[in-house]
């Protein structure tokens, strides 16, 4: 039997656009597999694309009321049994690092799916989804399985610029997700974490289309250079803002809140450049944390940020959420009121923070209906454990 060290040799020397086909035949020749499937959520997060080469001639799996949308979203495999078929299907969740990328899904006669097998399975899944991060860089194949339509260009653009969909270690966790996921407009999230730190930024695009994510593209990468260059926080926030502004000369900007988690202490750094707003669920208590607004990035030149603290404690969550969930209407013109909000941050108080921004997203779309956005919606969610006291 492979063990993982072994799985993970050989799809590392399968060609990227062959990791998955290497890893079918594996399991059909080590467990006697009738079918070996692996789904991958979409940009939406609302269902499960089969990865093939196009043009896909299945349809996709359903996230929500499906078996296989249950293993995503407990993260936990999960055993089907096709009665008179005399099969199992066993379903686990192939993710990295807390990021969930999709399903593997295993046919097997009866009696080859007893025991261990859904640990060993749970093994392979957990070597593709390493080799997916890593092959993404060389093919579309995956990328591709990701979409049930296609991506406007703006859009594209804008997920090949964000980090990810969730993360997660033993201080944290975060989840995130854009609406509408087809066609976004400029709204995006960033994170990066070293031993003690952990560096998050929410903004909120202006414009739509290739300029709001050209916007986007400038700003978030003027992020990164300067917080990879070692400047602190309000450097980081300074270097944007002067590329931004020399870029638009103040026509363009961008709304963005910074923030800096200390994992041992909890406490936070933040700048409130704009900005998306922050709630905090404490002991069943949903609150606004109220910050001093400053200038977006961009807007004038030289503008200087100053630095605000506060403190989170281990069962904190906290929740970012952009103008276009405030600004959303309904078809009789409501907007989407504060109550609201709340309301949807204590209904999803028990989903753990990869399905909280999703949950809150289909609230939201069912109070502005089916018709096309006026902007993107955009909803971040951070689960603080913090860090034992013996480190």
């Amino acid at each position: 039997m492979e063990r993982p060290r072994a799985v993970e040799r050989i799809l590392r020397e399968a060609a990227p656009h062959e990791i998955f086909d290497v890893l079918r035949a594996l399991i059909e020749r080590r467990h006697g597999a009738l079918a070996v499937e692996f789904l991958m959520a979409d940009y939406a997060s609302t269902e499960l694309q089969p990865v093939r080469v196009l043009p896909h001639t299945r349809p996709p799996v359903p996230l929500r009321d499906s078996a296989a949308g249950r293993a995503f979203s407990a993260q936990e495999p999960q055993c089907v049994h096709d009665g008179p078929a005399s099969t199992v299907t066993v379903l686990v969740p192939v993710s990295v690092r807390g990021d969930r990328l999709g399903v593997l899904s295993v046919t097997l006669p009866t009696g080859n799916g007893s025991g261990d097998v859904p640990e060993q399975l749970q093994e392979y899944a957990d070597a593709l989804a390493h080799e997916i991060v890593v092959a993404e860089r060389d093919t579309d194949l995956f990328l591709q399985a990701r979409r049930t339509e296609r991506l406007t260009l703006a859009a594209e653009m804008q997920w090949q610029l964000l980090p990810g969909r969730s993360c997660s270690r033993r201080e944290y966790s975060i989840g995130a997700q854009l609406e509408p996921a087809y066609a976004i407009f400029g709204d995006s999230f960033d994170w990066s974490a070293s031993a003690d730190d952990l560096i998050l930024t929410v903004s909120n695009g202006m414009g739509e289309g290739i300029d709001a994510a050209l916007l986007s593209h400038l700003a978030i990468n003027a992020l990164r250079n300067a917080r990879r260059g070692g400047l602190d926080l309000a450097g980081q926030a300074l270097l944007a803002d002067q590329a931004v502004y020399g870029q638009h000369q103040g026509l363009r900007y961008l709304s963005t809140l910074l923030l800096r988690f200390h994992l041992p202490t909890g406490d936070v750094e933040i700048i409130d450049a704009g900005s998306p707003r922050i709630w905090r669920l404490r002991a069943d208590v949903v609150e606004p944390i109220e910050l001093n607004a400053q200038m977006p990035l961009g807007m004038f030149e030289d503008t200087s940020y100053v630095p605000q603290h506060f403190r989170v404690e281990p069962g904190d969550r906290l929740l970012f959420v952009s103008d276009g969930v405030y600004d959303a209407l309904s078809p009789a013109g409501e907007k989407y009121s504060l109550t609201a909000l709340a309301r949807a941050v204590t209904s999803t108080r028990l989903l753990p923070a990869s399905q909280v921004p999703r949950a809150m997203l289909q609230e939201l779309l069912g109070h502005r209906g089916f018709g096309p956005a006026a902007d993107d919606s955009l909803v971040v969610c951070l689960d603080w454990h913090g860090r034992p006291a013996a480190d």
